[in-house]
C-alpha cells in the first residue's frame, strides 16, 4: 500500500470519527436541554457551555472510535472512509445498519429542534384574521399602481448600473488576488503564509453579507447608490477571488512545466501557461457575478444602498401595496431579463 493511500485512509478515518463525534455530542446536548430545561440566563453562560459541549464532543468522538474498533459502520465511516473499506456493510439496507438509524435519528432530532427554535405553528399560519390581512396585502400587490412606473424604471436602471460598476471594479482586484490565493502557486516559506492570510481575510470579508457592508458604507459615504456600489464591490472581490483561485488550482500542470522549462519567470508562467486555461471560466464566473449583483442590489437598497430597493422600502413602510406591487413587478422583469441574458452569455462561452 502506498504512503499516499495510507495517509488518505487515515485522514478519512479521522474525519469520520470527528463527524460522528459532532453528531453524538449534538444529540447528547439536545437530550440534556430537553431534560434539564435550563433558563435563558444559564444558556447565556458561553464559557461554561462551551466547555460542556467540548466535553460532549470528546466523549462522542471516543464513542465513535470504540464503535469503529468494534467494526460497527457509523455514518462518519460511511461518508469519509474509502469504498473498499466499507464493502462489508454494502449488503445491508439503510434501515438494517447502524449508520442508517444514526442518520434518521439525527435528521429527526434536528427537525424537531428547528420546529422549536423557529416557533413553527400551523395555528398561526391558518389564523383567520392573519390570513384576511395577508389577502388584503396580496390584493394590493396584484393590482399595481402604474402611475409610479417611470420612477421605478429610473430607479431600477440605477440599480443595474450599481451592479455593473461593482462587478467591473471588482474584476482587477479579484484577478490579481486569485493567483495569490491559489495553493498550487503559493508554495514556500514566504508564499504560503501570504496565501493563508489572504484566504482567511477573503473568507472573513465574504462571510459579512453585502447588506451589512451597505450599512457600513452608508455611514461612511452617506446614503445612496455609491454606498450600495461599494458594498457590492467588496463582496464581489472576495467571492470572485475565491472562484477564480479554485480554477487556478485545477489547471493542467503540463503547460506550466513547459513554460517554466524555458527559463520563464513566475509572472511569465502565470501569464502564458495559466491565464489561457482560466480566462473563459473567469469570464463565465464574472457574468454570473453581475447577475447575482443585480439581485443583491435590489436588497441592499433597503438599508440606504440606493436604487430601487430604497424606493421599495419607502412605499412598503407606508403600506402602499399597489405601489409596492408595481415595484416588485419591475424588479421581477429585470431579474428575469438579466437571468436570461447571463445564461445565454455563459452558454456561448462554453
Amino acid at each position: 500500500m502506498s504512503t499516499s493511500s495510507s495517509s488518505s485512509r487515515g485522514n478519512g478515518s479521522l474525519k469520520g470519527i470527528f463527524f460522528d463525534g459532532f453528531i453524538f455530542s449534538f444529540l447528547a446536548l439536545v437530550l440534556l436541554v430537553a431534560v434539564l430545561q435550563p433558563s435563558e440566563e444559564q444558556m447565556l453562560r458561553l464559557g461554561l457551555n462551551s466547555l460542556l459541549y467540548f466535553g460532549l464532543f470528546i466523549s462522542g468522538s471516543m464513542l465513535a472510535y470504540f464503535l469503529k474498533k468494534m467494526g460497527i459502520q457509523t455514518l462518519g465511516r460511511q461518508l469519509f472512509e474509502p469504498p473498499h473499506l466499507r464493502k462489508e456493510a454494502a449488503h445491508q439496507g439503510m434501515l438494517e445498519s447502524f449508520w442508517g438509524w444514526q442518520l434518521i435519528v439525527f435528521l429527526l432530532v434536528t427537525f424537531v429542534v428547528g420546529v422549536v427554535k423557529t416557533k413553527f405553528s400551523i395555528y398561526e399560519l391558518t389564523d383567520e384574521d392573519g390570513f384576511a390581512g395577508a389577502m388584503r396585502l396580496f390584493q394590493g400587490l396584484l393590482h399595481p399602481n402604474f402611475d409610479i412606473l417611470p420612477k421605478a424604471v429610473l430607479n431600477v436602471i440605477e440599480t443595474i448600473f450599481m451592479a455593473f460598476m461593482a462587478t467591473v471594479l471588482a474584476i482587477p482586484f479579484a484577478f490579481i488576488l486569485s493567483f495569490m490565493c491559489a495553493q498550487n502557486l503559493m508554495v514556500g516559506p514566504v508564499a504560503y503564509p501570504v496565501y493563508m492570510f489572504l484566504r482567511t481575510l477573503l473568507n472573513l470579508v465574504r462571510s459579512i453579507e453585502a447588506l451589512v457592508w451597505a450599512i457600513i458604507f452608508s455611514v461612511w459615504v452617506g446614503i445612496g447608490p455609491f454606498a450600495g456600489m461599494l458594498a457590492l464591490m467588496i463582496h464581489s472581490i472576495a467571492s470572485l477571488a475565491k472562484q477564480y483561485s479554485e480554477m487556478v488550482e485545477t489547471v493542467n500542470e503540463g503547460p506550466i512545466e513547459g513554460v517554466a522549462s524555458t527559463g520563464a519567470s513566475k509572472l511569465q508562467v502565470i501569464w502564458f501557461a495559466i491565464v489561457p486555461q482560466v480566462i473563459l471560466p473567469y469570464i463565465s464566473f464574472t457574468v454570473y457575478r453581475w447577475d447575482i449583483n443585480v439581485r443583491m442590489a435590489t436588497i441592499i437598497g433597503l438599508v440606504g444602498g440606493g436604487g430601487i430597493g430604497t424606493m421599495l422600502v419607502l412605499y412598503q413602510g407606508q403600506a402602499m401595496w399597489p405601489e409596492v406591487g408595481c415595484i416588485i413587478l419591475v424588479i421581477a422583469v429585470v431579474v428575469w431579463a438579466m437571468d436570461q441574458a447571463s445564461a445565454l452569455i455563459r452558454e456561448a462561452l462554453k
